[in-house]
């Protein structure tokens, strides 16, 4: 099945949804990510509620992906908003988490 993600920069953006059959672990290994707020943050000398006022993303969400040291999701809006904030790409602002 295929959706549109509506992104306010660029539009809409075309996914697919993926049904999985079996007997699968809810989180598997290969989808676990961190963001590098934190990291950025002390970098450019910003306390998180800067992040969050100059990204526009809730100080709440900010601080949780913070302080999450293993993530499987993650609002893509939110971290485009935050990479931006940063000036770096969302490739920059996550880590693949690899096993």
């Amino acid at each position: 099945m295929r959706s549109l993600l509506s992104c306010p920069d660029r539009g809409a953006i075309a996914f697919e949804h993926f049904t999985l059959k079996g007997d699968i672990s809810p989180v598997s290994r290969t989808n676990l990510f961190r963001v590098r707020i934190r990291e950025l943050a002390k970098e450019q000398n910003l306390k998180l509620k800067e992040v969050a006022d100059r990204s526009g993303v809730n100080y709440n969400t900010v601080k949780s992906y913070a302080r999450t040291e293993v993530m499987s999701m993650a609002d893509i809006v939110a971290l485009i908003k935050i990479a931006r904030s940063f000036g770096v790409t969302v490739e920059e602002l996550v880590v693949i988490i690899e096993e």
